[in-house]
C-alpha cells in the first residue's frame, strides 16, 4: 500500500507550517471558519500560501460559504483545494467545483453506516471525501478532538478517493490508518498543546506514526 497523505489542518503560524514541510507532510488546512480557534486571517494566509507553494498542498477549509467568502480568500491568495466542511449538498459541492476550478473536498460527519454511504452520492461532484466525527449540535463542525468507529470504514469502496479525519493523534493514527485503509490522515487538535496552539513535535511524530502505518 503507498503512504498514505498527511494533512496537518488549522495552521496558522510560519513556525508550525515549518513543523509541517520538516515532517514531509504532504497537505496543510488553512481555516476560514470564523469561529474557530484556527480561523486564519487574509493577511496570514498571504504570507503562509506563499511559504507553502510547491511544498505542501493548500487545503481552505469552509463552512457553508457563500461564493462571496470563496472569491475573497481565492483573491487574496492561491488554495490548491477547497474544502466544504458544512452540510453542503452534491449540488453545492459541484457549482464550487465548476465556479471556482479548483478541486473540492467535502467533509462527511460520521456517527453511522448510514452517513458513511452518503459519499457515493459526492462522486463527479466533489474530487475528495474526508470522513470525519460527528460533533455535538451546537458546537464546531471539527477539530474538537472526536472520532467514530472506524470499522465503519473498513473495506470500503468508493467511485473517489477518501480519507480520515476525527481524534487522529500521534498514538493512533497508524491504527486508524491499518483499519481503513484511508488515503490520508487529517490532524488539527492532535498535534496542538492548547486550542489553535500547533506542537513541532508532535506533528513531527504523527507524520512518523502515518508513514509507518
Amino acid at each position: 500500500m503507498p503512504a498514505p497523505a498527511i494533512k496537518i489542518c488549522g495552521v496558522t503560524t510560519a513556525e508550525a507550517l515549518d513543523a509541517a514541510i520538516a515532517a514531509r507532510a504532504s497537505h496543510v488546512g488553512f481555516n476560514f471558519f470564523p469561529p474557530s480557534p484556527r480561523y486564519l486571517s487574509l493577511e496570514d494566509l498571504k504570507t503562509l500560501s506563499a511559504q507553502a507553494a510547491g511544498k505542501l498542498v493548500r487545503v481552505g477549509v469552509f463552512v457553508n460559504p457563500d461564493d462571496a467568502a470563496i472569491a475573497e480568500v481565492l483573491a487574496a491568495a492561491a488554495l490548491d483545494a477547497i474544502q466544504l466542511h458544512g452540510s453542503e449538498s452534491p449540488e453545492r459541492a459541484a457549482q464550487v467545483k465548476s465556479r471556482f476550478g479548483v478541486p473540492v473536498w467535502k467533509v462527511l460527519s460520521v456517527a453511522t453506516a448510514a452517513d458513511v454511504a452518503k459519499a457515493s452520492s459526492y462522486a463527479g461532484a466533489a474530487d475528495f471525501i474526508l470522513f470525519d466525527a460527528k460533533t455535538p449540535k451546537g458546537t464546531l463542525p471539527g477539530g474538537m478532538g472526536l472520532s467514530f468507529d472506524w470499522s465503519l470504514l473498513a473495506g470500503l469502496r468508493l467511485p473517489l478517493a477518501w480519507g480520515l479525519a476525527g481524534g487522529l493523534t500521534p498514538a493512533n493514527v497508524a491504527e486508524a490508518l491499518r483499519l481503513t485503509g484511508a488515503g490520508l490522515a487529517d490532524t488539527s487538535s492532535g498535534v496542538e498543546s492548547a486550542p489553535g496552539i500547533k506542537d513541532s513535535d508532535r506533528i513531527a511524530a504523527f507524520c512518523k506514526a502515518a508513514r509507518a502505518a
